[in-house]
């Protein structure tokens, strides 16, 4: 191969990844990654946080808020709210436990395209990306904090364990109010899964581009990302289990993801001295996390089982 024909193939190979998606754009700044970091972070999870304190037995999250009763029942309407535990019995109990821990973690899941984000950074040696990537994430985190702790308590204060796995399901009146957080809901999803979706459309064109041969063109992309959104799209029409199944992703995809794999990667890149605090403190994330990933789609999957004989495809 001759010198002219490598520059023609270091040429074709820039200009399909200049086209392909996470390595076209270099030019993010921080508040790029925090708006992208909130987006991927705060969806649907959120709906399902006050059921995930009800599985938890938080009752002292509510405590302030009940002139300090530990267990207590409130009538308003004619409804009588209760504070404890979803479940009767011990066994139920811990696995709804468990499938609460997977919830959160759902909740707290967008790990799995922070390097997809970092990767629209510019980054020198002299000006590395994960200054500008650090800032937008600690930003992002108090933007999730914000969302998360009002809808999880004052969502678990107002319903009690009666609150379903999705909090706009549970509420009843005023109908605007229901009717304007379902329309930020599906505006807050068609952004947030695009984040989610990125890493996949970069995987499928590449295939399409590198691999099969096609042309890179507005038409293939515009072709391949709409059969796979048309297709999760009716995925997620089709399954009804929306809480138990946040649970079980949440367990089994996203622990592992935020908590375990992440450490693994820094013990192995920065091999930290062996018993020191770093040590041990990547070490207890990880078993954490390998314990998480265990448990949370064993109680998942078995609120999935048990309400097997009331669930309708499309419902």
């Amino acid at each position: 191969m001759g010198i002219a024909d490598e520059r023609e193939k270091d040429a074709r190979e820039k200009a399909i990844d200049d086209w392909l998606p996470i390595t076209s754009s270099r030019n993010a700044k921080w508040w790029y990654s925090a708006f992208h970091n909130v987006t991927a972070m705060v969806g649907a999870g959120v709906l399902s946080v006050p059921y995930a304190m009800a599985g938890l037995g938080w009752r002292t999250a509510v405590t302030p808020l009940s002139h300090g009763q530990l267990r207590f029942t409130r009538a308003s309407n004619q409804t009588c709210i209760i504070h404890s535990y979803k479940a009767a019995t011990t066994s139920g109990r811990v696995f709804a436990f468990l499938s609460a821990l997977g919830d959160v973690a759902f909740a707290y899941a967008s790990h799995n395209v922070v390097l997809e984000i970092q990767a629209t950074i510019p980054s020198t040696p002299e000006k590395p990306s994960k200054a500008p990537m650090w800032k937008g994430v600690i930003f992002a985190y108090i933007v999730v904090a914000l969302c998360y702790f009002p809808v999880a308590v004052i969502g678990y204060w107002m319903f009690g364990n009666s609150v379903a796995d999705n909090i706009l399901i549970t509420l009843e009146k005023p109908r605007w109010v229901i009717a304007a957080a379902n329309m930020f809901v599906v505006i807050h999803v068609i952004g947030s899964y695009q984040i989610y979706a990125m890493p996949v459309f970069d995987m499928l064109e590449s295939l399409l581009v590198k691999k099969l041969k096609f042309a890179p063109s507005f038409k293939l992309r515009l072709i391949t990302r709409t059969l796979y959104a048309a297709f999760t799209m009716f995925i997620g029409m089709l399954i009804p289990f929306f809480g138990s199944l946040l649970g079980f992703l949440g367990g089994l995809v996203f622990a592992p993801t935020t908590y375990f794999l992440p450490c693994i990667m820094w013990l192995a890149v920065y091999k930290p001295r062996r018993f020191s605090l770093s040590w041990f403190a990547n070490w207890i994330c990880i078993i954490l996390g390998l314990a998480l990933m265990i448990l949370a789609p064993i109680g998942a999957l078995r609120q999935i089982i048990l309400s097997a004989k009331t669930y309708k495809l499309f419902s």
